[in-house]
C-alpha cells in the first residue's frame, strides 16, 4: 500500500491547516486585546468585591444577631435584666462626656 499523495490532496490539507491557524490566531488576538485583557480584570474585581462584600455581611448580621439575642428573648420581649444595667452604662457615659465637654469651654 502506497502512502503518496497527490497534489491535490497536498493542496487540501495545506488550506485545511491555514484556516484552522487563522481561526487560532483570531482567537489569540482577542485575548490579548487590550479591551479583553480589562473586562477580564473588571469581572474579577468586581466578583472579589462581590465575595467581599457577602463576607462582610454575613459577618456584620452575625454579631447583629448576637448582641440581639443577649437583649431580646426568644419570644421576642426584652431582657430586663440586661437591658437596664446597658442603658444606665450609655446614660453614664454621654453624662461624662458632657460634663467633660463643659468643663473645656
Amino acid at each position: 500500500m502506497s502512502d503518496a499523495r497527490t497534489p491535490a490532496q497536498i493542496e487540501a490539507d495545506i488550506i485545511t491547516r491555514r484556516e484552522r491557524l487563522a481561526v487560532v490566531l483570531d482567537e489569540i488576538g482577542v485575548r490579548v486585546h487590550p479591551k479583553t485583557i480589562m473586562g477580564d480584570a473588571k469581572a474579577k474585581v468586581a466578583g472579589t468585591v462581590d465575595r467581599t462584600a457577602g463576607r462582610a455581611f454575613v459577618a456584620v448580621n452575625r454579631s447583629v444577631s448576637d448582641v440581639k439575642a443577649r437583649f431580646v428573648a426568644k419570644d421576642g420581649s426584652p431582657r430586663l435584666e440586661r437591658v437596664i444595667p446597658a442603658a444606665l452604662l450609655v446614660v453614664g457615659v454621654v453624662g461624662l462626656l458632657t460634663v467633660s465637654v463643659r468643663r473645656r469651654k
